[in-house]
């Protein structure tokens, strides 16, 4: 028997994207990856739950407009939309197929997220729109796009991580507003350009238990106001 069963696949610029399904005794697992490249799985999911929920507690208001970087399996969506003091949701993902799987229920927190009437997904690069002057402004931005700030997906995405496009991004927070990066690594390059550029900066480490591969693992939550 195969270790994997493909469930779906799908064609972007930075490669193919394959939602695969661990078999038996953990056809429970759901798994994202990236050509030959390990995302994320529904298993381990404490890190992009927490990039959510410890920006929500940073801001300290609410009626919060949040904008989120890629829809991934729905996790960091979700921890925001468990929050009563979250009013509108807008998730920037640039895979049309990614959305298209939430949307048929393939991905399993599909429906239920769809279904929130606070939850808006559109089609973009969340790069692209930041780096350009901002047509609205957002409470919170959380990004769960990349590795890392030092270990990209995509060619194009680093200047987001660096002074310039830092400066061009916090333009698109309203005052108070917080912007939040997750890592699977530490940054100290990251977090000094995010100190030059912000009033607050906040760095958390979630540190958990990989059933799945018997590891305890440590990832990196940036926040900046």
């Amino acid at each position: 028997m195969l270790e994997f069963e493909v469930l779906e696949h799908a064609e972007s610029k930075i490669g193919v994207l394959i939602l695969r399904r661990r078999n038996p005794p953990e056809d429970h697992v759901i798994e994202l990856t990236l050509e030959a490249q390990f995302l994320m799985s529904n298993v381990v999911t404490f890190s992009e739950c927490a990039l959510a929920t410890r920006a929500i507690e940073m801001h300290g208001g609410s009626n919060l407009d949040v904008l989120v970087g890629g829809l991934g399996l729905g996790y960091t969506n979700k921890a925001a939309l468990e929050s009563d003091r979250v009013a509108k949701l807008e998730c920037v993902e640039l895979v049309a197929g990614v959305i298209s799987w939430f949307e048929r229920g393939i991905i399993p927190l599909g429906k239920e997220l769809m279904a929130d009437p606070r939850l808006s997904v559109v089609e973009d690069d969340v790069y692209q729109r930041l780096l350009k002057p901002p047509v609205k402004t957002h409470d919170l931005i959380l990004i769960d796009v990349d590795h890392s700030p030092d270990s990209q997906l995509g060619q194009s995405n680093d200047i987001i991580y660096d002074r310039q496009g830092l400066t061009l991004a916090k333009q698109h927070l309203s005052p108070g507003g917080v912007f939040g990066v997750w890592s699977f690594e530490p940054s100290p390059r990251f977090e000094t350009e995010l100190r030059e550029i912000f009033d607050e900066v906040r760095i958390h480490t979630v540190e958990f238990h990989n059933p799945t591969t018997g590891d305890d693992e440590i990832n990196w939550i940036f926040l900046a106001r």
